[in-house]
């Protein structure tokens, strides 16, 4: 195959969707018969993902090589900050832990014995010696010019991999205009030369309606506008961040088997609920309301990123007296990870691991006490349940004093297992007394290239591939 220069998604702000436009690349890509690899040097995220070889990178780059049709790896996300408060975040370089780090600290100067840009070129260099294309995604706003000095995601990253940069702008939150030409005029004249093309994202109604904008964009801009892609509802990918749960604070429903998912404040993981969300039985929302919880039919404490400040803010609003009544009266509670520690008889932190909370007692559901460890664990998994074959992935801190991979005790169940819930025996089991109708018969991988293939139909429907493939060849 021709080979084709590495292509970057860069955006105008945060939730713009680059992650979305980049896995649907990494699927079309794979289609027109090329070896695509996603990259995103710098990701901040609390939801991640184990590789095959037991690392942990953010879940958005799994997610976009999956669409590619390969196993992921660090040199994806060679770097990853998971937020643990709104100063410190846990800082992952190449799929491990190595300490945390305030924010000032981090963005400053020669405070770091660690040389990160190094890293993340030297990932980005071994990642597209196997692949062609490499499919790069940035970070936030490719504008903020404050920080440019600093910058190891986005126009630097860029500079480096010799990419074409494609703006993308979300229309439906407005002031496209402003913000797609602001992100072009306040780059470097170097940087300037990078961008290639325009894609404006999220675009509502009538689209004749923006033929003329089309064109002012592009005379403005000096930039070709490639796509405008509509805003869309019936096509599944995970999420990167928490800003999609918003959308999904539903109230009960009759005639459904009602699901409360906790909402923590520092909740992680979330796409552990998606395939049983999407079970035509179920009506799953999130919610911190104490009634909700209690009405439910099967609570669901998920994973966090600090699970004695949640814990402790769970006992404080009621929702931890809420669960612990709901058990009472016949109700299914399930933890996974963080949620699984909180389900226990006490949680420890001797150590001062995740912060001046030293220990706190859980909501004793579980015969378990946990101690939180330096060590981290990420590995994949497959275990039994019912008798069949499942698979997961664990990414969690802390020691439990129980060998099982699942605790299941009367009407609770534990498992430090994330993707638990995506197996059929798992769900099976959970509705086999609650199924009001039936249940899809489509497998989890079946389910995801289905909706990998629409997003990259839908996407070559509205951008021109054409005109970016002439982009990725001549520049």
């Amino acid at each position: 195959m021709k080979h084709l220069h590495p292509i970057m998604f860069a955006g105008t702000g945060s939730d713009v969707g680059k992650s979305i436009v980049a896995a649907a690349f990494c699927r079309i890509f794979r289609q027109d018969g090329y070896q695509p690899a996603p990259f995103k040097a710098q990701n901040m995220a609390l939801n991640s993902y184990a590789t095959p070889e037991g690392f942990e990178i953010g879940r958005a780059q799994a997610v976009q090589a999956e669409a590619a049709g390969i196993p992921c790896h660090t040199d994806m996300n060679p770097l990853l900050l998971k937020p643990q408060s709104d100063h410190i975040s846990q800082v992952i370089l190449n799929g491990k832990p190595i300490g945390n780090k305030d924010a000032y600290d981090y963005w400053r100067q020669g405070t770091s014995e660690i040389d990160f840009r190094k890293a993340v070129c030297d990932a980005f260099d071994r990642l597209t010696k196997r692949y062609n294309p490499i499919v790069m995604e940035g970070a936030g706003s490719i504008a903020e010019i404050n920080l440019k000095d600093r910058d190891l995601v986005n126009m630097s990253m860029a500079r480096h991999a010799k990419a074409d940069v494609i703006l993308v702008g979300d229309i439906d939150r407005g002031g496209v205009f402003a913000s797609v030409y602001g992100s072009i005029a306040l780059q470097s004249p170097e940087d300037r030369q990078l961008i290639k093309g325009i894609i404006i994202n999220k675009f509502r109604g009538d689209m004749r309606l923006f033929d003329e904008g089309r064109k002012m964009l592009e005379d403005i801009c000096g930039v070709p506008v490639l796509g405008v892609i509509p805003y869309y509802k019936d096509i599944y990918i995970d999420e990167e961040d928490s800003v999609a749960l918003e959308q999904k604070r539903r109230q009960l429903a009759e005639g459904k088997v009602n699901v409360a998912v906790v909402l923590l404040r520092h909740i992680s993981n979330y796409t552990d609920f998606d395939t049983l969300e999407r079970d035509p039985r179920v009506n799953l929302f999130y919610t911190n309301n104490t009634s909700d919880i209690q009405q439910a039919d099967i609570i669901i404490l998920p994973g966090t990123k600090a699970t004695l400040d949640d814990l402790m803010e769970l006992r404080r609003n009621g929702c931890a007296q809420a669960i612990q009544r709901a058990h009472r009266d016949g109700k299914i509670v399930i933890g996974i990870c963080g949620g699984y520690q909180m389900l226990g008889q006490t949680v420890e932190d001797p150590d001062g691991i995740e912060g001046s909370i030293t220990s706190l007692p859980g909501l004793g559901l579980l015969p378990i006490h946990t101690t939180m460890t330096p060590e981290k664990t990420t590995r994949q998994v497959t275990f039994m349940f019912e008798g069949q074959e499942c698979k997961g992935y664990e990414i969690h801190q802390g020691v439990s004093d129980t060998a099982e991979a699942i605790l299941q005790t009367d009407h609770c169940i534990g498992t430090y297992i994330h993707g638990f819930l995506d197996n059929t025996p798992v769900i099976e089991y959970l509705l086999k007394d609650k199924a009001v109708s039936t249940r899809s018969e489509q497998s989890l991988a079946d389910f995801k290239e289905e909706q990998y293939n629409k997003l990259a139909e839908y996407v070559r429907q509205h951008v021109d591939i054409d005109q970016t493939y002439k982009i990725l060849t001549n520049g």
